[in-house]
This record gives structure tokens, C-alpha cells and sequence, in this order.
């Protein structure tokens, strides 16, 4: 069923089709279908209230939803709420680790049929599935001619050699792993080991820093990552409500959010 889906900014991921609308309704507008307002992040709510109250105007069927509302992603469908590539193949994590909303807004993972082909793995835990739906998943990405990057963040403490043989029977664009605490360094380094044979510009890992550390910390945690031949990503840690951080702060996640900036750090 066609539906029309609104978002309240754009990502790298916001779908790019002729029913996908950021913000208002246009002057032009599609036949009256239902409407699904996606909001994701908390901050965004009050935007996305606003915009269930514009749309409403035109629409008679509107919704609102999404990972802001604690939505657990069990009427998520692959290609709607994302743009055409990337794909979940399943939802939640096993982990618990304190600064993440997955577990509460998604639960244990569960692993989703995959319908269509895609190359953009988004899942939070994907090295956490099954071997069964692992190997379903590297089938349908050996069946196509496209460059892979699992996006989701590929578990340090999960990789083993037979995912490094898969890796490489199919074309990788980019491989992201996470390194969030200092007890992660241990495990980031396993997997730098057994990932020897890609380049850095391939291997490349979010670091979520300002989570009950000083400074210091991490940019200690960011420069051993990079060390260690990954591309690290900083991220500000953010709970549900947003944290304004100090210039020192900004600066760091700033520096440390462009790769480019390595080869200088």
C-alpha cells in the first residue's frame, strides 16, 4: 500500500522518493493517503507534533511515530523509512550497555525476513543473529554487484575468522564497529587483528565520547582507536534529553568526526 512518509530533518538515510516529504507539505501535493510522520530522535518531537498538525490539514489519515516515540520496530518494513539500499535485517541487541536506548525501545533481537535486496546493513547487532540468518544475509549480498557497508556497527567481541572469509567473497565499501567505553579498546584490538588484510579507509568506528569521562579520556580513546587502523567517528553521547556540551567538547567531536582530520591528529 502506498503511503506518504515525513520526516522532520534529513539524514543520510531519509528516503528519496516522490512520497517521501522533510517538513511541510508542499504546494503539490499526492491524492489523499495515509501519512506516517517517522521522528527519531526526542528532540525532534515537538517538530514532529507540529508537523502532525500541518499535514493534518490536507490528510485525513495521519500518523505519528518512530524510534522518539519508543517505537519497537515490529511494523517496520525494509525501503520505507529508509532510503533505497539500506536495509535492517533484524532489530534490538543482546547487549545492555547503559548509555543505549536499543534495548529499551526495541528489546532482545529478533531476526526480519529479508525481502529485497539491499547493501546498506543498518542492523545494532547484526554478528549477534543467528549463523543461519548470517549466512542468508551474505548470500543475498554475494547475489549482487554492489559495494557493501554494514553501517549498524559490527560487534568487536562477536567477529570471528569465518565473518573475515565472508567479508572477503563480497565487495566492502565500509565496515563499522563501535568503541564507546575504554573496556572496548580490549575487543577493538581483536578485531583489528583479524581485519589486517583491509585498508583503514575501509574500516571504520563510531566512538561516543562524554559518557561519565573527562576529557582527557576521550581523546585518549579516540587517538588509540585510530592507532589501532580504524577511521574513528566521534559522536557526542545524548540521552533522551539533549545535553548542550561546552565549546572544548564541540571542538573534539568536531576534529574527530571528519576522517580527513587523522592524518593530522
Amino acid at each position: 500500500m502506498k503511503i506518504i512518509r515525513v520526516f522532520p530533518r534529513r539524514t543520510a538515510w531519509t528516503p528519496t522518493d516522490e512520497l517521501a516529504f522533510v517538513g511541510d507539505p508542499p504546494l503539490f501535493r499526492p491524492d489523499n493517503l495515509p501519512v506516517k510522520i517517522s521522528v527519531t530522535f526526542s528532540w525532534d518531537i515537538k517538530e514532529g507534533q507540529r508537523l502532525y498538525r500541518a499535514w493534518s490539514e490536507y490528510y485525513s489519515n495521519v500518523r505519528i511515530g518512530g524510534p522518539a516515540f519508543g517505537d519497537s520496530g515490529n511494523d517496520f518494513t525494509p525501503g520505507m523509512f529508509l532510503k533505497e539500499g539500506v536495509i535492517f535485517t533484524s532489530r534490538g541487541c543482546i547487549r545492555n550497555c547503559p548509555w543505549c536506548l536499543v534495548p529499551l525501545w526495541e528489546g532482545n533481537i529478533r531476526e526480519l525476513a529479508i525481502i529485497h535486496k539491499s547493501w546498506i546493513i543498518q542492523d545494532n547487532n547484526f554478528l549477534a543473529c543467528s549463523r543461519d540468518h548470517q549466512t542468508l544475509v551474505f548470500n543475498m549480498l554475494q547475489s549482487q554487484n554492489k559495494p557493501v557497508t554494514f553501517s549498524g556497527g559490527l560487534d568487536a567481541r562477536l567477529l570471528k575468522k569465518r565473518h573475515i572469509e565472508w567479508f572477503k567473497n563480497i565487495k566492502i565499501k565500509e565496515l563499522w564497529f563501535a568503541c564507546d567505553s575504554n573496556s572496548s579498546l580490549k575487543y577493538l584490538k581483536k578485531a583489528a587483528d583479524l581485519l589486517t588484510d583491509f585498508p583503514i579507509n575501509k574500516k571504520r568506528c563510531y566512538v561516543m565520547i562524554g559518557y561519565e569521562e573527562t576529557l582527557m579520556e576521550a581523546e585518549y580513546r579516540l587517538r588509540s582507536v585510530y592507532k589501532m587502523g580504524f577511521l574513528p567517528f566521534s559522536q557526542l553521547y545524548q540521552p533522551i534529553n539533549k545535553i548542550e556540551y561546552n565549546q572544548e567538547w564541540r571542538d573534539l567531536n568536531r576534529f574527530w568526526s571528519r576522517p580527513a582530520n587523522t592524518d593530522q591528529g
